[in-house]
């Protein structure tokens, strides 16, 4: 027989939806508090009762001692029921509903009392404090049981203490005004807690409705996953808050902007300082995929408002596609280089040939040597005036670009660069996007003409570029080195305005700078100033001499 297993304890189970908790929660804070405000109410009500009775009765026995009859029956008369003080206090009694008004002389007998009998007695309890000259308050047991009592001294008319009036009000009326406002405070505090239960029950819907019924458990794991996701993306998240401060940021986004969690809690102008991307992350400039440059990186930003007036930014690195654009744009001028002298080298064989049909042997002649001789001259004078191969490469082939082109681009007899330099391939983009531009700008303009000059000062390098185009206006000048600023239509692999930024960055990172002009004669001229972009020369070798040199000397 198998054993019996045992019985399970039944416990309470919480509901698991948000809504349901919350709503537990709410109404069993509302029912403690209406429960623990009414105990307190309640503990300093008595009390606060006790010193209003005790008040009322000595304001009853000031008014009655102030009353010139009260003193003047104490001065003339005995204490008899009939008396003038007797009959005088009861009707002070019966105005103000006082339990008692006894007056009493300096032996502390009465002169009036409810109880004719005890007229001409000695009071219950002692009147010294009242006949040294002191109010007196409390709360005592006399012949008329207890009550709250106020006793002030007796004065005639020469301001001299001639007895004490105590003044009783009945302790039964006080607790009764106590046991009285039980039911009323408990009916306030009932219709407190159905208030307290009515705005529970609405803000736990309004928080059904923003959690979609979700389960406390089903919350936790979706904040897991959205952590997971944030630092799991390839994409920079940036969150702002309504009042435009940051409040959250991935990995990624700490990578591409080179921030920390420092950032957290500033607005972008602090932790990002003034650039492009401070202006798109504040929302201070609108638009889908906005090119930025944030330090050596090309990027590209999207803004979304939320419902709660922030924001939230998605950062994507477009470094590498950005690199491989411009490689796309090097080869397709390239391409275009070699097409243009494709189509002359066609043409001066088809001139060749026709020389040869006709017999023209020595025109051939004079005309093949004028063409090499040609070619020769022009790529001989871009070697000897810039040593470097890369850079020298690249104006060969943007000359015979602007040949097919129409325009004429020189390299001025002032252009003088060793083959010392730092960072080629950053010269490189340099004089290739300046170039660029300047084609661009002067093309299909008349005796259109673009000048490179580079200069070497020590190991500082300034370039130069002018056109002879429409110029740039003096109010653009600062603006065409703004990130995403372009007038010029976007290429087939991304978006303009980021070349002449690129170059100002490059400047400025070598402690250089980037500015634009006016060129003589018209057109821009933009100047390129590079500190420290050559190495320091080595010093030759002093030649050995040969012996025969030696010998003839």
């Amino acid at each position: 027989m198998s054993p019996t297993p045992p019985a399970r304890r039944l416990r309470p189970r919480l509901p698991r939806k948000v809504f349901s908790q919350i709503l537990l929660m709410q109404l069993a804070i509302a029912a403690g508090v209406a429960v623990l405000a009414t105990g307190l109410f309640l503990a300093p009500l008595s009390k606060q009762l006790d010193q209003e009775a005790m008040r009322r009765a000595l304001a009853i026995a000031e008014t009655t001692a102030q009353d010139p009859q009260i003193a003047e029956g104490v001065l003339t008369t005995r204490p008899t029921v009939d008396g003038p003080v007797q009959k005088e206090a009861e009707r002070i009694q019966k105005a103000t509903h006082a339990e008692y008004i006894v007056v009493m002389d300096l032996g502390g007998f009465r002169w009036s009392h409810p109880t004719p009998s005890e007229i001409g007695q000695h009071v219950s309890t002692s009147p010294d404090e009242a006949l040294a000259g002191k109010e007196v308050m409390q709360i005592d047991s006399g012949t008329l049981g207890r009550s709250a009592r106020g006793k002030v001294p007796l004065y005639d008319s020469k301001h001299r203490i001639i007895g004490a009036v105590s003044v009783g009000i009945a302790y039964d009326s006080v607790r009764a005004r106590l046991l009285g406002t039980i039911p009323v405070l408990f009916a306030y505090a009932g219709g407190a807690l159905a208030v307290g239960a009515l705005a529970a029950w609405l803000i736990s819907r309004r928080v059904q409705r923003q959690t979609r019924d979700l389960a406390f458990s089903d919350i936790s794991a979706l904040l897991a996953e959205r952590e997971a996701m944030l630092h799991g993306i390839r994409e920079g998240v940036v969150a702002l808050d309504r009042g435009g401060r940051i409040r959250l940021l991935n990995d990624e986004a700490r990578r591409l902007l080179g921030i920390g969690d420092e950032a957290v809690g500033r607005s972008p102008d602090d932790a990002l300082g003034e650039g492009r991307t401070t202006d798109v992350l504040a929302g201070r400039v609108t638009g889908t995929d906005l090119l930025t440059v944030r330090g050596q990186r090309v990027l590209v930003a999207n803004r979304m408002p939320t419902d709660d007036g922030g924001a939230v930014a998605t950062l994507r690195d477009r470094t590498e596609l950005e690199q491989l654009g411009r490689e796309l744009d090097s080869t397709r001028g390239l391409i275009d280089a070699l097409r243009a002298q494709d189509h002359e080298h066609a043409n001066r064989m088809h001139t060749l040939l026709g020389f040869l049909e006709l017999e023209m042997y020595d025109d051939a002649v004079e005309f093949v040597g004028e063409v090499v001789g040609d070619h020769r001259v022009t790529a001989e004078q871009v070697t000897e005036k810039i040593q470097d191969p890369l850079l020298a490469a690249l104006l060969v082939g943007k000359a015979t670009v602007a040949a097919e082109r129409g325009v004429a681009l020189w390299v001025s007899d002032r252009t003088w660069l060793p083959d010392r330099l730092v960072d080629p391939r950053g010269l490189v983009t340099v004089v290739g996007n300046l170039v660029d531009n300047a084609l661009d700008a002067v093309a299909g303009t008349p005796h259109a003409r673009v000048e490179v000059e580079l200069c070497a000062e020590g190991r500082t390098i300034v370039l130069g570029v002018h056109d002879t185009g429409p110029g740039i206006p003096a109010e653009q000048r600062e603006l065409v080195f703004t990130e995403g600023w372009s007038t010029k239509k976007p290429p087939a692999h991304g978006k303009r305005g980021i070349g002449l930024s690129l170059v100002r960055r490059f400047a400025e990172r070598q402690g250089g700078s980037a500015t634009v002009d006016e060129a003589d004669g018209g057109g821009a001229r933009f100047t390129v100033v590079l500190p420290e972009a050559l190495t320091e020369p080595e010093l030759a070798p002093a030649p050995a001499l040969a012996p025969a040199d030696t010998e003839a000397r």
